[in-house]
């Protein structure tokens, strides 16, 4: 990891159009997100089992996102119902992906609220996952979710995290 904070002027996009410097999604809580490209099958690997950690984490003082690098009719077109069950970012110029220095998607992020980043994996590493999510509930009081669990594809590297493939 690289990066150690994200600038302040960076803007996150809802999936509803609504903008907002990350100061204001991290007023509350901290972001703890999974970065996908929905153009690459590594990402749409990873989706279920991204669903699944961040649905782990519902209830804990920690906002859950997905960041999907398209616009917001890509976004829903991958994501399905997952629109209507985590918040959803879009970054269609990737500056999110370019804020976190990522080099692969999927990825698993953690922003803490004075935009520095406590953790990021890349690809599909389970254990550094599973690293994450354990910082991030041992902070919050909050139970890790099973990770690698069944049904969780085998560990992979990501694809190109700054190579558009979209539409």
């Amino acid at each position: 990891m690289a990066a150690s904070e994200v600038p302040a002027g960076l803007q996150l996009t809802s999936l509803d159009g609504q903008s907002r410097p990350v100061d204001e999604w991290l007023i509350t809580f901290q972001l703890l997100g999974v970065v996908l490209d929905p153009y690459t099958y590594e990402s749409a690997w990873l989706l279920d089992t991204a669903g699944r950690i961040l649905e782990g984490f519902r209830g804990a003082s920690v906002r859950t996102a997905i960041i999907v690098t398209c616009d917001a009719d890509a976004a829903k077109e991958f994501l399905g119902a997952y629109t209507d069950q985590v918040l959803v970012l879009v970054d269609p110029d990737r500056a999110f992906v370019r804020a976190f220095e990522l080099d692969e998607l999927p990825a698993f992020v953690h922003l803490r609220q004075n935009r520095r980043i406590g953790g990021v994996a890349q690809g599909w590493d389970p254990a550094a996952w599973k690293e994450i999510a354990g910082v991030v509930a041992a902070e919050r009081h909050w139970s890790r979710p099973m990770i690698p669990a069944a049904g969780d594809p085998a560990p992979y590297r990501g694809s190109a995290a700054l190579e558009a493939t979209g539409a």
